[in-house]
């Protein structure tokens, strides 16, 4: 089995090569695949499948195309395969387009500038270049409602956001650096019968926040493309914004977060680090 692995602010993957579409991806590969000792290691696994060879890519770029978006299904060549490293099928991950974009132009399996990518989100925009930072198109965040995160005996009023992912990003009157974060906190499972990715926050600056992440399915994570976007949106939103550029600072490094009017933009580095072949046999 080819692999290659990548980061983007730590937030690191494997991304597996499928140009034939004939990959079975089954729980047990998955977090074998992910296992830090006896694998690669990762907190998710990306499937590189050609968005023809896969019926659900064709049926979310059909479902843009009549949306008014883009997404008809020659446009978006690639498909995103997304699992949680638990074996769980996740709808995005803001950080894992980034890697999967810049493996794709690496490859030579796309040209460097804009395209678009199939993702269970649905269709997003990516640019590069050959080299430096990715800038995605994350669609417009959905603010929900609010609820509340319990970590050991503190509770954090927070937005729920849907980013095509679930999302529960809450303002921290602590500092987020002293948080255990080593368990799940707790949150509402009638509000979030899917889960949810937990960012908790602090503003240390005009437009700048320090965030932590538990994500649904990895646990803690040193980044969350998807969560730093939410994390802005419920930093402007306390600031009494919904525009404007912010910069988030997770523990893997730095990303920019751009809340435009009608859509918002993540920008960040995407790294390959190492590139090989792995039996089979050896993660059964």
């Amino acid at each position: 089995m080819r692999f290659v692995k990548g980061h983007g602010t730590d937030n690191d993957f494997v991304l597996l090569p499928d140009r034939d579409g004939s990959l079975d991806l089954p729980t047990s590969l998955v977090t074998a695949l992910c296992d830090r000792r006896t694998g690669i290691g990762a907190d998710g696994i990306l499937r590189v499948v050609p968005a023809k060879l896969s019926p659900e890519a064709v049926e979310i770029a059909d479902r843009a195309r009549e949306a008014g978006g883009a997404g008809r299904p020659g446009d978006a060549e690639w498909f995103m395969d997304y699992r949680n490293a638990d074996g769980s099928v996740a709808e995005m991950c803001g950080n894992g387009l980034r890697v999967f974009a810049r493996y794709l132009v690496d490859a030579r399996l796309a040209d460097p500038g804009e395209f678009d990518v199939v993702t269970r989100a649905g269709v997003r925009r990516v640019r590069l270049g050959r080299d430096g930072d990715v800038t995605v198109d994350m669609g417009m965040p959905r603010v929900l409602g609010e609820s509340r995160a319990t970590v050991g005996t503190d509770e954090y009023d927070g937005l729920v956001i849907d980013m095509g992912n679930p999302h529960l990003a809450c303002v921290t009157g602590d500092p987020v650096t002293r948080l255990d974060l080593t368990s799940q906190p707790g949150f509402d499972p009638a509000v979030f019968p899917q889960g949810v990715n937990i960012e908790l926050l602090n503003a240390v600056g005009e437009r700048r926040v320090v965030m932590r992440v538990y994500e649904r399915g990895a646990g803690e994570t040193r980044s969350c493309g998807t969560g730093s976007v939410a994390a802005a949106v419920a930093a402007a939103r306390l600031g009494g914004e919904e525009t404007g550029v912010w910069q988030v600072e997770v523990p893997g490094g730095l990303l920019t977060v751009t809340l435009e009017r009608h859509t918002s933009l993540l920008t960040g580095p995407a790294v390959l680090v190492a590139s090989g072949d792995i039996p089979a046999t050896s993660l059964i």
